[in-house]
């Protein structure tokens, strides 16, 4: 009996004592430093955002190849220093990596070539008010605000066009826009970025670009903003923003 009541209490005590050490750590975890949790995750919020931020490249937003012309970003005539490459005006310092590219697409389909590149801020209002009367035209219901508005989808109005920087061109196997064969045209849009160009109006991305989906039309940017546009799916509003945040 006495062995049995021996038992029994150091039964007892080892209860108590894993109770109280459960106890301990209960409130040595959670309950008497809930600081300390709090802390960690703030931290590590923090190197996560340093780390988006360090992964974007070294470049301003102030930088020329950067530069933002459109609806929101009205620009005077650029005057840029030009260079002919295959028949087309690009700006001087984009002429090497012009030629590339397009040697480059000609290997995938050797119709590829240059439709547009350089274009004065006279010339582009002039091809603006040309494209609404082809819609006013073709569709006689519609005020000259709404062909106006419709034809900015596709064309820009003068002073919002990219092509006044002369870091712009248009690229593809007809001269006719989204006409080309999707495959080829994606597989341009792959080697793109290896010359410091982006597709500059991908699809789904009207709501940052203003303009809907176009096949031809690439912007030098820089090799290596271009690689980082490109895998991480960014308009060049999209990305200048991002740079304007950062810095």
């Amino acid at each position: 009996m006495k062995k049995r009541n021996l038992l029994t209490s150091v039964l007892f005590l080892v209860m108590l004592s894993v109770a109280a050490l459960a106890v301990y750590l209960f409130n040595y975890q959670g309950g008497e430093n809930p600081g300390g949790s709090a802390s960690s995750t703030v931290s590590s919020s923090a190197v996560e955002e340093e780390q988006t931020d360090s992964a974007l490249p070294d470049v301003s937003a102030d930088d020329w190849e950067l530069v933002l012309v459109n609806r929101n970003n009205i620009t005077d005539e650029m005057n840029p220093v030009l260079t002919d490459v295959d028949g087309v005006s690009v700006d001087s310092r984009i002429a090497d990596n012009v030629r590339a590219f397009l040697a480059a697409a000609q290997t995938i389909n050797s119709r590829e070539h240059l439709i547009s590149g350089y274009r004065s801020v006279a010339y582009q209002e002039e091809l603006f008010n040309t494209y609404v009367s082809q819609e006013l035209s073709s569709d006689p219901s519609l005020t000259q605000k709404e062909a106006e508005e419709l034809v900015k989808t596709y064309s820009q109005p003068a002073g919002a066009s990219e092509h006044q920087t002369g870091l712009a061109i248009d690229m593809s196997t007809v001269d006719y826009l989204n006409a080309s064969d999707p495959d080829v045209a994606a597989q341009v849009a792959v080697l793109a970025p290896d010359y410091g160009f982006v597709l500059r109006f991908p699809e789904g991305k009207s709501r940052f670009t203003g303009v809907d989906y176009e096949d031809w039309h690439f912007r030098y940017v820089g090799t290596e903003s271009a690689q980082y546009m490109t895998q991480n799916n960014l308009t060049l509003e999209e990305y200048i923003a991002l740079l304007k945040e950062r810095d």
